[in-house]
């Protein structure tokens, strides 16, 4: 492998759900004799793809499939994707916690990885202790663990509990702990999954500032999956785009990182109408028809707007009963897929119900955005349960312009102190 630290060939993981046998004794003895002779698992010929907006008619699916890259020693490389789309089984593969269904993986070095709040901790041991036995998994001394032991609590920044047992720890704390472990005990390959979120702000920070040193001053190879793009391009020089199981491209991160962000573009054309087959979730009760953006004066259709520009977003709904007690969420997402601005319930609507038929709702979008591209999502679920009865994302897209230094432009916004008003307004909704 020269300087390859992982090379992976034709690798495919397939899951079965529901029931694990095949259902009957005699296809478990053949599935058992296929695999006991080398040969290929005749129940395989049935895995479908895993596309969660599909509806399958098999119980088994591919998590993976035919996968080929390579990595070498000291890159970082990010690994990107939408949820479900094989990331964290490629990394359980990677990590030898779960065993691939075809292929081959070749890893050469020790492998730290951190994929889940607590993975590789006992429970009724202390913080110290756990330390000790991670080191000691990774095959390391007990004398080159006791070298880094002050390192690794000070990191972390539970020296108060650290002979506490670690079941009695905040996620936060595990994952400081963790994530300290990982980072400082002699391994080759550094694994991070998305479980950095569970951290707060400054300590991501920190986390993301250790595994650019690890990488650039000691040669640590590290792979990592997160959601975040912005600290996906910090921190790695390369990418490999997931989707449904599949290789979509790999290669330099900023074109990875590309062809991942044009994927998600807008699901509704031209005209504002939306596709059925993008559904999230939902009852079906209600369902998003079209949505469109206005100028307000003179309204007319529009998806670019000055900075602090007022809007006017406008959805229509087809409601096949009457439903009570319900809100509607309109969610708002920059290009790298992260929430801002506006969530549910505090930016929400809550009728008191709504009527069967079609309803257009309007929505005078005061929030101010720093120039750049945004998409909408809508959400629709009742009240008291939170059942989804429709939810779609990236369902359109629009773009917030700087001002042309225009005097004239009389932007109803003030400034950050003693300002007004920055809420958008809900309408209520009209028959149409």
């Amino acid at each position: 492998m020269s300087d390859l630290v992982i090379k992976v060939e034709s690798l495919s993981k397939a899951y079965q759900l529901g029931e694990f046998s095949t259902g009957t004794i005699s296809n478990d003895l053949k599935r058992w004799w296929a695999i006991k002779r080398g040969k290929e698992d005749p129940f395989l010929s049935v895995v479908e793809e895993n596309d969660r907006s599909k509806v399958g008619v098999s119980n088994m699916v591919w998590s993976l499939r035919d996968l080929d890259f390579q990595i070498a020693q000291g890159e970082s490389v990010g690994i990107i994707g939408r949820n479900g789309a094989g990331k964290s089984t490629l990394l359980k593969i990677l990590s030898q916690i779960t065993y691939h269904t075809q292929g081959t993986v070749k890893l050469k070095g020790r492998i730290a990885s951190l994929l889940e709040v607590g993975t590789g901790f006992h429970p009724e041991l202390s913080g110290r202790e756990n330390i000790y036995l991670n080191g000691a998994i990774l095959g390391m001394s007990k004398v080159e663990i006791k070298a880094k032991f002050d390192e690794i609590v000070a990191f972390s920044g539970v020296e108060r509990y650290i002979d506490t047992p670690v079941k009695r720890y905040s996620s936060g704390m595990y994952v400081r702990l963790a994530f300290a472990v990982a980072a400082h005990l002699e391994s080759e390959i550094l694994i991070v999954d998305e479980v950095l979120a569970v951290g707060d702000a400054e300590f991501q920070k920190k986390c993301l500032g250790k595994m650019n040193d690890l990488g650039r001053s000691s040669g640590r190879t590290i792979i990592f999956v997160s959601h975040n793009m912005t600290a996906i391009k910090a921190l790695c020089n390369n990418g490999i785009y997931l989707k449904n199981g599949q290789l979509v491209s790999q290669g330099q991160i900023d074109s990875v990182i590309s062809d991942y962000l044009s994927s998600n573009r807008a699901i509704a054309d031209a005209n504002g109408v939306i596709s059925s087959e993008q559904r999230i979730s939902g009852t079906g009760e209600a369902r998003f028809l079209k949505i469109l953006t206005y100028s307000q004066t003179p309204k007319e259709i529009k998806t670019e707007f000055y900075f602090g520009e007022r809007f006017l977003i406008e959805f229509d709904m087809k409601v096949s009963k009457d439903i009570e007690d319900v809100f509607i969420g309109l969610h708002l997402f920059n290009v790298y897929g992260e929430k801002i601005a506006m969530d549910m319930p505090d930016k929400s609507y809550r009728p008191q119900g709504v009527k069967k038929g079609i309803q257009r709702f309007t929505i005078d979008f005061r929030e101010v955005l720093m120039p750049g591209d945004y998409f909408f999502g809508l959400s629709m679920s009742h009240f008291y349960s939170g059942s989804d009865i429709d939810f779609v994302e990236n369902i359109a897209n629009f773009k917030i312009l700087r001002d042309s230094f225009n005097d004239e432009l009389n932007y109803p916004w003030p400034t950050i102190h003693g300002y007004t008003q920055v809420d958008s307004v809900w309408n209520s909704y009209t028959i149409i």
